[in-house]
């Protein structure tokens, strides 16, 4: 409390009496930084793959954890109820194609953003019929216990989250970069009309684009899902990955990571340093002014390629 009454009266002292507490505020926003890049990744995937922005990861994020977490409630095993949502998750990749991305190829990319809108209702309304609106607790044996590094208190929770996380990114960049499937990927983000000359099968790519990011919105609803509950407001944390991607770049895997970190150690730091003088509630808001700054100075991003149009 006195602290607290510290950071309002002089922040800035009360920082510098209390270094261990800021290196607290900014580990804390790494790694709920990472979390957001959970949810960019999805995003990544399907816009370097197809051009597509996909409007509907979000609503993939609750689908997979409802998936999950339901079938845990009916009383099946972890590894099993956790395969099953990834076979529903490829399935429902291989329907989106068929019923929604095959009919619209070579259509305007605003058609295509509708089109993702629409599958963020379907989504949302086939989860709430068949798994209902109840905030769904998930508890799949994670450590929360606060530990103490140095003086610094940390959240087991989150360590274990940024290690996943770092997991699956390290997973993914091999996954571009040494298999044949990951560098026929990189071969249709860079040209979808050089990559069916040469035989790349562009609707089968679609759906292992589609079918890798169900899987990482997979991951992200579990720990999602475990740290506030699987619940319908969960689809908004996608929103909080719009900045972070407008930070790194809708192209750029590194860039979601980077952009995610940015993101979320500056909006905890903003939130102890600037919140008392605005009322409080500052990380809810901080987010989208630091990435309106980047769109006006520079709208492709960190990591993005800067578009040059020759007239």
């Amino acid at each position: 409390m006195e602290l607290l009454h510290a950071l309002v009266i002089d922040p800035i002292g009360a920082i510098a009496d209390n270094p261990e507490f800021l290196l607290e505020v900014v580990i804390g926003g790494l790694l709920t930084g990472v979390m957001y890049s959970l949810v960019a990744l999805g995003f990544v995937l399907i816009y370097k793959a197809s051009g597509i922005f996909n409007f509907a990861q979000g609503v993939m994020v609750l689908f997979a954890a409802l998936c999950f977490v339901g079938q845990l409630q009916l009383g099946m095993p972890l590894v099993m109820a956790l395969l099953s949502t990834v076979a529903i998750m490829i399935a429902l990749a291989f329907v989106i194609e068929r019923v929604v991305l095959r009919p619209l190829v070579n259509q305007e990319p605003i058609i295509l953003f509708m089109a993702t809108i629409g599958i963020t209702f379907f989504l949302t309304g086939l989860g709430q019929l068949v798994w209902g609106g109840d905030v769904k607790t998930l508890d799949i044996g994670l450590p929360k216990d606060p530990l103490i590094i140095g003086g610094v208190l940390v959240n087991e929770f989150d360590l274990t989250a940024a290690a996943v996380a770092g997991l699956l990114v390290a997973g993914l960049a091999l996954f571009f970069q040494k298999t044949s499937i990951g560098r026929a990927l990189r071969a249709v983000a860079d040209d979808h009309q050089a990559a069916l000359s040469v035989g790349i099968p562009l609707k089968t790519i679609w759906v292992i684009v589609w079918s890798v990011a169900g899987i990482v919105g997979l991951v992200a609803g579990i720990m999602w899902g475990t740290n506030l509950g699987v619940q319908f407001s969960l689809a908004l944390v996608a929103l909080k990955a719009l900045p972070v991607l407008i930070l790194g770049g809708f192209t750029s895997i590194p860039g979601a990571i980077v952009g995610g970190l940015i993101v979320g150690a500056g909006e905890k730091v903003a939130e102890v340093f600037w919140g008392p003088a605005f009322g409080g509630a500052i990380e809810d808001w901080f987010a989208y002014v630091l990435a309106l700054v980047f769109l006006l100075f520079r709208p492709q991003g960190l990591f993005g390629e800067r578009i040059i149009e020759r007239v």
